[in-house]
This record gives C-alpha cells, sequence and structure tokens, in this order.
C-alpha cells in the first residue's frame, strides 16, 4: 500500500483553509492513504484558551459534521483515503479525535485517551484498528504514543500500521536541551534557513523525536505514519518532520522541506515478519507480567510547558 505523509502549517479555527491543504495534497499524493496532523482541520495549541462555549461551537459532531462529509467529498474525488484531526462533541463531552475517510465515508473514528490542550476535553476510553486494502491500521494521538503500552496494545489488537498523528516538538521539558524555537526563525527562514534547521534538527526537534519513534516501530515490528505541523502553531513553531518508518525502525521516507511538505512510501507486508520485533511478538510471556502491567495505578498526566509553574 503506498501512503502520504504530511507536514503544513495550519491557520488556528480555520477550518475551510485546512481543508483546502488538504484537499491540495489529496489531489496530488497519488497514494492510497494520505495522513495529516493532530487536529490538521480545526488548529491545535489556540484551544488552551478557549472557554467551553468556544471549544463546543469549534467542535462537529462526528460524521454528520461538515469537515466530515468534506473529507469525505475530497476523498471521493480523487480516490484516496484521508485521515485528519479535529475536535468532536458527542453528548456531553468534548474529544480530540482523529478519522479516517474514504469515498464511501466514515472508516473509523479514535478520541485521544490522554488529552491535555484544554480542561475541557474528555478523555477517549478504547483503541482502534480498523481495515483498509487489505490492512488492519491502528490510530494513537500525540501523547498517546509516549505511553508504550497504548502501542503495544494496538499492535496486540492487530495493527499493521499505526497512524500517530502529532503537534509536537519545539517546547519546553524538564530533559535537557528542550525548549521553544524563536519564531523570527521561521519568519527568516529562506534568508538563513540554517539557524532554523539546526533548531529544528536538535534536541528541541528531531532529535528528541529519534530517541523513542523508531523504538515503537522496531519493538512492535510495525509501520508507523507520523505526521507533525510545521511553522506557527498559535504563538509556537513547530518542526514538522513527517515521517514513515517501517516494521525494522528505518526511516523510509520524511519532510525535509521548510515549509509545508509531504513523504510517500511503499508499505509492503514482508516486513512484517521479517523484523526482529516480530519474533519478540511471538517469544513474549504474559503469564511474568500480566499483573504488573494491569496492576492498579492513578494516571497523573503533567506537561510542562502547560504548568503555570513552568
Amino acid at each position: 500500500m503506498k501512503v502520504t505523509t504530511v507536514q503544513f502549517e495550519h491557520r488556528s479555527g480555520d477550518k475551510a483553509y485546512n481543508l483546502s491543504v488538504i484537499e491540495q495534497y489529496a489531489a496530488t499524493a497519488k497514494s492510497d492513504l494520505i495522513v495529516f496532523h493532530e487536529c490538521s482541520i480545526t488548529g491545535y495549541t489556540f484551544a488552551r484558551n478557549l472557554t467551553l462555549e468556544q471549544l463546543w461551537e469549534l467542535a462537529e459532531p462526528i460524521p454528520s459534521g461538515s469537515s466530515i462529509q468534506a473529507l469525505t467529498e475530497i476523498a471521493a474525488t480523487y480516490n484516496i483515503a484521508i485521515a485528519a484531526g479535529l475536535f468532536e462533541k458527542d453528548g456531553d463531552h468534548i474529544y480530540k479525535a482523529y478519522v479516517c475517510v474514504d469515498k464511501t465515508g466514515l472508516l473509523a473514528r479514535f478520541r485521544k485517551l490522554h488529552p491535555f490542550i484544554n480542561p475541557h476535553l474528555s478523555p477517549g476510553s478504547e483503541y482502534c484498528v480498523f481495515e483498509l486494502h487489505g490492512w488492519k491500521i491502528g490510530m494513537l494521538i500525540c501523547y498517546d504514543n509516549n505511553i508504550i503500552e497504548n502501542v503495544r496494545a494496538t499492535r496486540l489488537l492487530g495493527a499493521e500500521i499505526i497512524l500517530m498523528p502529532h503537534v509536537t516538538m519545539c517546547t519546553p521539558s524538564t530533559r535537557p536541551g528542550a525548549g521553544f524555537v524563536d519564531p523570527l526563525l521561521w519568519q527568516n527562514r529562506v534568508s538563513d534557513p540554517t539557524s532554523l534547521r539546526i533548531e529544528f534538527d536538535g534536541l528541541k526537534g528531531r532529535q528528541w523525536l529519534m530517541k523513542w519513534l523508531p523504538a515503537r516501530a522496531y519493538d512492535n515490528a510495525v509501520y508507523c505514519i507520523f505526521a507533525n505541523a510545521i511553522g506557527m502553531d498559535d504563538d509556537q513553531l513547530k518542526n514538522g518532520c513527517a515521517m514513515i518508518l517501517d516494521p525494522f525502525g528505518d526511516v523510509i521516507a520524511e519532510c525535509r522541506a521548510l515549509d509545508n511538505d509531504m513523504a510517500t512510501a511503499l508499505l509492503t507486508k514482508e516486513k512484517l515478519t521479517q523484523a526482529g520485533g516480530y519474533r519478540y511478538l511471538q517469544a513474549r510471556r504474559p503469564d511474568l507480567y500480566r499483573d504488573i502491567i494491569g496492576g492498579e495505578h492513578t494516571p497523573l498526566q503533567k506537561v510542562v510547558w502547560l504548568s503555570p509553574e513552568k
């Protein structure tokens, strides 16, 4: 299966513009599936300052909302499956959602398990694996992928590909080398690409990503489709580097432009069983750690850059 991942600079709250960019890439990808970042339809970080009423107005029902209808029309026009993100309202709850549609309509919907950008968001409560073109595909949004049990559980549910939409990197953390990147570097990227590339590829950005993302693919013998925003996300600069990793943990396609960009790779089934992670999955002994992994635990999620004492 041919898969394309995209990085683009979204506009906060401007669904029409963001959908127009999604259509532009869907029209040119020539793939079976195209993958966009977290909240690629609505914008992301600006939502941290929205009231409940404002967030509710931004959110849409799935699948009856206008954005899902628009995505379906784009998918039908270009005969491509599309994965993209938005805020969802259902009953009295608002979720961070990610969907995949094709010309027939909604194929799958996933709700972020570990949302944090706005206190009015509810966490999702289940994993998602669906079928497309003979492949089993899972979805995990941003922070969900940093909890290694989520990736393993999705793989054990049969996922051969995991979509990993993000808006990440270039934020402060207790991790050495982390921090914001100066927006002026983005403004000056044409005249001085080197300074921006150093920041984007360093410990604030890609070097951090490569500490853990290849391990998720390698340990689970799974394809990982990483999509990320690039450019200004509200008042924060993001570094893109959307990429596709194979079950060996190797990067087989990556966006390197300091701009909107896409990267495409051909995914083949034989790698799923050739990779070492496949053998490790078969060798597991859950009798040793079933009660340890499944033991009582109170979740505590703290995002440093959102913390008032940072």
